[in-house]
């Protein structure tokens, strides 16, 4: 179904899974037989099983909740993204085939197999130019304006949920954390919780994401904003200090995103995809894989390329582009060489710029000697509430909780 994560990605943050919660291989579910592990979500696990019944040979693609999580909060979510996929019937999203419980009394749903490579690999393993990158792109956008017309908004949309078959055929995954809008179809009140915030893939997350406030259909247009860009540059649009998730969702916040057609030509570090290492000078490498040369490759991104990328990438939800629809139906102007909706991108100036500031955990004036081991949940608690009222404000740009959580230990003083 999907490649599994590498256990070296710090930008992962869902929390692991130890050996003994992953099925002894031959497992029965169902009709199916468990043959291997092929990739991990944020609560399930996906195995590529085949029909076992003898009635006739059928590979599938099986999922299990995965445990040490909470269990509540994992069968509602777990459900729901069942739900949303019988909802959903698109050539370029992951097709429900059917689901049940297990003999362990755990739901699970089964879906068809994919055999192909996950996006990146497989545009730089083709070497697909640019516009065939955009042509790939636009089909991708397909399967979300589809979703977004069912009133599903995915809320993880990354580079490892979009599998690419054989035939070139690229399929939407993992609606794991997806918000199902409609509720005649199911009953989606889950808030976004500390758990549901670590189960998102940070670095492909929208700045309201990181910041918990509430997500719409232009959060999934910002996470397909950070996908193109990776997919035309070969690089992220931020330059990171480090890899800790609270710097992560600094730069998010924060910072304005470089122009593709600039961060085509700066040396690395670009993203781990297909031919390019991260460590690598992935200027020379980056272009043979479009296959183009460079200045060729300056060229073509400058100017409409540009400017649709960072219109998606814009901090306000607002000053993005109104729906994915839109989005798709400007790359078409570009790829029919007319003039796109796009406005030139202008860089935000410094009188343009917001305070940034964090709410640290509160900490009880303890006078009576008491250690309440409850005083430290509610000193977070009562900061976590404080960003979320404080993150409503335009003026203010506040550290999301996730970065602030280090100064509740016992041995960090606020």
């Amino acid at each position: 179904m999907k490649e599994p994560a590498s256990p070296n990605d710090p930008l992962e943050t869902q929390p692991s899974v130890s050996a003994d919660e992953t099925p002894t291989l031959g497992r029965q579910v169902g009709p199916y037989r468990i043959k291997r592990e092929i990739g991990r979500g944020g609560m399930g696990t996906v195995y590529e099983a085949w029909r076992s019944d003898g009635e006739f040979q059928h590979r599938v693609a099986i999922k299990l909740i995965k445990g040490g999580l909470d269990r509540d909060f994992v069968l509602r979510r777990f459900r729901n993204e069942r739900q949303i996929l019988a909802a959903l019937d698109h050539p370029n999203i992951g097709r429900l085939l059917g689901g049940g419980t297990a003999q362990d009394g755990n739901p699970y749903f089964v879906m068809e197999y994919i055999e192909g490579q996950p996006l990146y690999q497989y545009a730089d393993a083709q070497r697909l130019n640019i516009g065939d990158r955009l042509r790939l792109f636009i089909q991708i956008s397909d399967a979300v304006q589809y979703a977004h017309e069912k009133l599903v908004i995915h809320r993880d949309i990354k580079p490892t949920n979009i599998l690419v078959s054989s035939s070139g055929t690229p399929k939407l995954l993992d609606f794991g954390i997806a918000k199902l809008l409609n509720p005649e179809l199911v009953s989606d009140t889950t808030p976004q919780t500390t758990l549901g915030v670590r189960l998102m893939t940070i670095e492909y997350a929208s700045p309201e994401q990181v910041q918990a406030l509430p997500v719409n259909f232009s959060s999934d247009v910002y996470s397909l904003g950070i996908i193109l860009y990776e997919l035309l540059t070969g690089h992220s649009p931020y330059r990171f200090r480090n890899l800790l998730p609270h710097e992560v969702a600094r730069a998010i916040i924060e910072d304005e995103p470089v122009q593709p057609s600039v961060a085509v030509s700066q040396p690395g570090p670009g993203v781990p995809v297909g031919f390019v290492d991260r460590d690598a000078d992935t200027l020379s490498t980056i272009a043979d894989a479009r296959p183009q040369l460079v200045a060729g490759l300056r060229q073509e991104l400058a100017g409409n390329l540009d400017n649709i990328v960072l219109k998606c990438l814009r901090k306000e939800p607002e000053q993005r582009y109104e729906s994915v629809a839109a989005l798709r139906e400007d790359i078409l102007r570009h790829l029919n060489g007319w003039t796109v909706l796009a406005p030139a991108y202008v860089p935000r100036s410094k009188s343009d710029s917001v305070k940034s500031i964090a709410i640290l955990p509160l900490k009880l004036l303890n006078l009576s000697g008491s250690t309440e081991t409850g005083e430290s949940f509610l000193g977070v608690g009562l900061a976590d509430a404080m960003i979320t009222r404080l993150s409503g404000v335009r003026s203010l740009a506040v550290r999301p909780t996730s970065s602030i959580l280090p100064y509740s230990e016992p041995t960090a003083d606020p």
